[in-house]
C-alpha cells in the first residue's frame, strides 16, 4: 500500500491578512516556521521515504524542516503550485470583491472558472493530481510526504479520488501545516484515510488562497 501525505505549508503574512497569494512567492513567517517545526516531528514518525515540495518558498521552507529531521532531500516540482488567482494576486480579498464583483461572486458561489484570470478548477486539478500521482508512482508501497498549497491540494486530492468540484466543495480547506492522508492498493485504488490532521488549529483563510 503507498500513503501520501499531503501537507499544507506554514502560516505567511498574507495568509494572516487575507492577501492573496496565488503563485506569488511569499515565504513563512515566524508562526509558520513554529508551525513546520512542530509538525515535522509527527511527519518524521510516519517514516517517509521521500519528500516533495512545491517550489514556491512557504511550501519549500515547509518542506524543508521535516528534511532536517530525517536527512531525506527535497524534490521539488512546479506543478505543486497554488492555483494562479490571474488579476487578484497581490490584492486583499476585500479589494478583489470591489474591484471584480461579479467575478468575485462566482468565485464564492463556486464557479470552476469565474474569470478574472483565475486558473479553471480542471486545469489546477489536473497538474497538481499529475503531480502527486506521479510522487506516488516513484515511491511504490512507501509513505510520500508532499508540502503544497491550500486550494491546490484540495483539487489535487479531489483529481485522484475522483471527486467533482460539487463534492470537493464539501471538504473544509486544510489550516496551515495540516495534511490529508490518502492510500492506494491495486484493489481499490485511492481512499481517503484522514483529513486536516495536525497539532495547531487556526483559523483558514477563506478557499486558502
Amino acid at each position: 500500500m503507498t500513503r501520501l501525505i499531503v501537507w499544507r505549508h506554514g502560516n505567511t503574512d498574507w495568509n494572516a491578512a487575507n492577501r492573496v497569494q496565488g503563485q506569488l512567492d511569499v515565504p513563512l513567517n515566524e508562526l509558520g516556521h513554529d508551525q513546520a517545526r512542530a509538525a515535522a516531528p509527527l511527519l518524521a514518525a510516519l517514516r517517509p521515504d521521500a519528500i516533495v515540495a512545491s517550489d514556491l518558498s512557504r511550501a519549500a521552507e515547509t518542506a524543508a524542516t521535516l528534511a532536517a529531521l530525517t536527512g531525506l532531500p527535497v524534490r521539488t516540482d512546479a506543478r505543486l503550485r497554488e492555483r494562479h488567482f490571474g488579476q487578484w494576486q497581490g490584492l486583499h480579498l476585500t479589494e478583489a470583491a470591489e474591484r471584480f464583483p461579479e467575478e468575485y461572486a462566482r468565485w464564492r458561489a463556486g464557479d470552476p472558472d469565474p474569470g478574472a484570470d483565475l486558473e479553471p478548477l480542471h486545469d489546477l486539478g489536473e497538474r497538481v493530481g499529475a503531480a502527486l500521482q506521479e510522487a506516488a508512482d516513484a515511491a511504490p508501497g512507501g509513505t510520500v510526504v508532499i508540502a503544497t498549497h491550500g486550494g491546490g491540494s484540495r483539487q489535487g486530492i479531489g483529481r485522484l479520488l475522483g471527486w467533482d468540484t460539487a463534492v470537493l466543495r464539501t471538504v473544509g480547506s486544510l489550516a496551515n501545516c495540516h495534511w490529508t492522508e490518502l492510500r492506494h492498493d491495486d484493489v481499490r485504488g485511492w481512499q481517503l484515510r484522514a483529513h486536516n490532521v495536525g497539532l495547531i488549529t487556526a483559523p483558514v483563510a477563506v478557499d486558502a488562497v
